[in-house]
């Protein structure tokens, strides 16, 4: 019954209102009790220092006696709610004054009540006066008495009130609060859970709509009624989380479509080549064998070109690959990936020159890594250079980074294609030849993993200019180490 949100929130503020309510209702009828009891003993007070005062009066008068003016005083008391009662020494009562009578009158007075005064009596301090109360609940007396002086004699007068209107306005306070507080919470939790109800309405319905969002509907967002309020940017971070898986899932069925695209040819040529080798084994030279074992060689490398840089893109962009950072000099790297592709350049045709700084410069990062994402530059300078081409590698450093310069003399790229080249599997000119690659593996994925690369090291590539005369492009690394290789 409480599992919903709804309901819980519903006992939570029933339970504080009650905590509330009850507290407030003790308090206030303890109050009123103190009150009521504060005015009892106040009237008490003026009732027995006005008798004190007559006694004195009528015993100071000549020709009575204490006991004729003790029973004066009390033949005079006439109230409805109190009685007097005067006792000498001996605690002996010596007149009392007639009890409340009449049809309307609905106290009522505790039988033997002088019997109770009479042990009150002992306990009256010389001087002072004693508040006590007596009889059960239903018939409780408020008494109070207090030492008087008559013919060098002491007497003892008692004024007793009667708590049954007093009790009788405690009882209707009881009641109304017996009354009023369960009244209270009845409409407070049934409010309360309205008004929970309609707060989060918003929430079931965006529990809704996103229980309908599946792979097929990404497209579509949460509603966001106020943009402002807590909900509303809750579901604003759903529709950005929406929105990121939408552009994730887009990018994984291109990435997907686009990698069995480039798997589907060389696969195809495999199994073409290996077919027309098989249907014509008797027909063939054994030249002719080789030349289809080279194809399909050659078609088996570039394979598994293409399914290593898949695989180092997938744990890209899974977070699994951690660079190995290390101190190594980043102009003996270059230098190296030069002379590495230098054989191929001159088998082209092409010159390659490389400007090295005069000074060592020493870099924190991936060797590996950054080896690769200049072989890949490397690489696609060579492929889209005609032969007399030349091709310029240059290191410098740059305030607190180092740039790496390639320039080629290439056809360039078209301009259409230029904010593309740094996306998966994408090509400016797919007709050209996938022979003689160095470190990609010409399916247009070497520019991404050098820009993933140059990214990880906290740097970027980009493409300065391309035009008819060439292309150059720039990598900025940031200098992670000044300190000195092991």
């Amino acid at each position: 019954m409480f599992e919903t949100m709804r309901s819980r929130l519903t006992l939570w503020y029933t339970g504080v209102l009650a905590l509330v309510l009850i507290i407030f209702a003790i308090a206030t009828y303890t109050s009123l009790a103190r009150a009521a009891r504060e005015r009892a003993d106040r009237s008490l007070a003026d009732t027995a220092s006005s008798l004190i005062s007559s006694f004195a009066d009528e015993s100071n008068d000549e020709g009575l006696s204490s006991a004729d003016a003790a029973a004066e005083v009390t033949r005079d008391f006439q109230f409805n709610d109190r009685q007097a009662f005067i006792f000498d020494e001996t605690g002996r009562l010596v007149a009392a004054s007639n009890p409340p009578a009449g049809a309307g009158d609905r106290r009522s007075w505790p039988s033997g009540l002088e019997a109770s005064l009479t042990g009150l009596l002992e306990k009256v301090p010389p001087g002072g006066r004693l508040y006590a109360t007596t009889g059960e609940p239903a018939e409780a007396v408020r008494v109070l008495a207090a030492r008087a002086q008559s013919h060098a004699r002491t007497y003892t007068i008692v004024v007793a009130l009667s708590l049954a209107e007093q009790s009788e306005s405690l009882a209707q306070a009881r009641r109304a609060f017996c009354i009023a507080v369960p009244l209270a919470l009845f409409v407070a939790s049934f409010g309360g859970y309205f008004l929970a109800r309609k707060s989060l309405a918003p929430v079931v319905e965006m529990g809704a709509r996103a229980a309908r969002i599946g792979v097929l509907n990404l497209h579509e967002r949460l509603p966001v009624p106020n943009a402002r309020s807590e909900l509303g940017r809750l579901a604003q971070v759903f529709n950005d989380l929406l929105a990121r898986l939408a552009l994730s899932f887009e990018q994984q069925r291109r990435f997907m479509a686009d990698a069995s695209h480039e798997l589907r040819t060389p696969v195809a040529i495999v199994c073409g080549e290996s077919e027309v080798a098989l249907a014509q084994r008797s027909a063939r030279s054994a030249q002719e064998y080789q030349e289809s074992l080279a194809i399909v060689h050659d078609e088996g490398r570039r394979l598994t070109r293409i399914v290593d840089d898949l695989f180092m893109l997938a744990r890209a962009d899974a977070g699994q690959i951690k660079p190995d950072f290390v101190n190594f000099y980043l102009d003996e790297m270059i230098g190296e990936c030069v002379r590495a592709v230098r054989s191929l350049a001159a088998q082209r045709g092409i010159e390659l020159q490389y400007q090295h700084p005069d000074n060592e410069l020493l870099f924190r990062g991936d060797e590996g890594l950054i080896r690769r994402m200049v072989l890949n530059l490397l690489d696609n300078a060579i492929k889209y250079t005609p032969a007399g081409g030349q091709i310029r590698v240059s290191l410098g450093q740059d305030g607190a980074g180092y740039t790496i310069t390639i320039a080629d003399t290439g056809t360039g790229i078209p301009a259409g294609a230029q904010p593309h080249i740094f996306e998966r599997f994408f090509r400016a000119d797919r007709t050209r030849s996938r022979n003689g690659n160095t470190g990609g593996s010409g399916a247009g994925l070497g520019l991404s993993i050098a820009a993933w690369i140059a990214e990880t090291h906290g740097g970027r590539i980009t493409l300065d200019h391309s035009d008819q005369q060439g292309s150059t492009f720039v990598i900025s690394l940031p200098a992670r180490s000044k300190a000195s290789a092991d």
